[in-house]
């Protein structure tokens, strides 16, 4: 059979829509099925019609976390591998450099790279219709909607009252995210494949300031409480807002994010070479 291999490509970076062209001519001659799939800005939205349907044997990220977290979301749901080219960007998500793509694409369809699982997380949110459950690549927060003023956010860990939070935000990041929101919040960066999810407050008043990594089988439930409305945020999209006395739940989702990495870079290189990035 053809393998199949999914382009996601960040329509307004130039850099890699000219990588996608080379490689999809390359790869094609190596009897390799390409399906260049174009992502407009802004990377805002979670419902992209042009990912429903596709189908693929590995996805191929080329623009910035945005497109990768866009991709990711549909790979994690069809249980596709997910590759991820680095333009230069911080964290965990984006392993391949782009002089490498090709090498890397044919090894991963061979079976040749290493494929790294990620935990990910399933949030259930209150709709207009009954609850949404909706996955998180890299974090789900709560965070408040008046400037000056803080959110208060009761925490609780598998049913039992944790902390309350009078905060700018209380987020729940997988390790994936923890290089991403939860890092510039002060929280820990955790090994990418630990089985585990941390919670981070996010400039809290008056309360204890440290964050707390949890095991996978836990679950954490956000309570809005006070008399302030917050607004509930997943990988950077808003999702809805929440009024006091609503809550969300969420848990280490039994399917794992399947991410092709290349074994020679472990972690102490990836963390040191992507948090110098950070600070170029």
């Amino acid at each position: 059979m053809t393998p199949r291999v999914a382009f996601v490509v960040h329509a307004g970076r130039e850099a890699a829509l000219a990588l996608a062209t080379s490689a999809q001519t390359m790869l094609e001659t190596k009897g390799v099925d390409i399906e260049m799939i174009a992502l407009s800005p802004p990377l805002d939205g979670r419902s992209d019609g042009v990912l429903d349907d596709f189908t693929a044997d590995l996805v191929v990220s080329l623009g910035g976390d945005g497109t990768f977290l866009r991709a990711a979301a549909h790979a994690h749901r069809l249980d596709i591998p997910i590759l991820g080219v680095n333009f230069g960007r911080v964290g965990y998500l984006l392993e391949v450099p782009p002089a490498e793509i090709h090498h890397a694409i044919l090894e991963a369809l061979d079976g040749n790279l290493a494929l790294e699982r990620r935990a990910t997380l399933s949030v259930e949110v209150p709709g207009d219709r009954g609850v949404q459950r909706i996955q998180a690549i890299n974090e789900v927060s709560i965070e408040k909607t008046t400037p000056g003023h803080v959110v208060r956010v009761e925490t609780r860990i598998d049913g039992e009252q944790f902390l309350t939070f009078a905060a700018d935000g209380v987020l729940v990041a997988t390790p994936t995210g923890s290089t991403a929101y939860n890092l510039s919040a002060g929280g820990p960066v955790l090994a990418p494949g630990l089985d585990g999810f941390v919670l981070t407050s996010v400039a809290p008043h008056f309360v204890l300031d440290r964050s707390v990594v949890l095991a996978g089988n836990q679950e954490v439930t956000l309570d809005v409480v006070g008399d302030r409305s917050a607004v509930c945020v997943i990988d950077g999209v808003t999702i809805r807002t929440l009024a006091p006395g609503q809550q969300i739940r969420c848990w280490r989702d039994e399917r794992w994010l399947k991410v092709v990495t290349l074994a020679e870079r472990g972690i102490g290189r990836r963390l040191r070479e992507s948090l110098r990035q950070g600070h170029e």
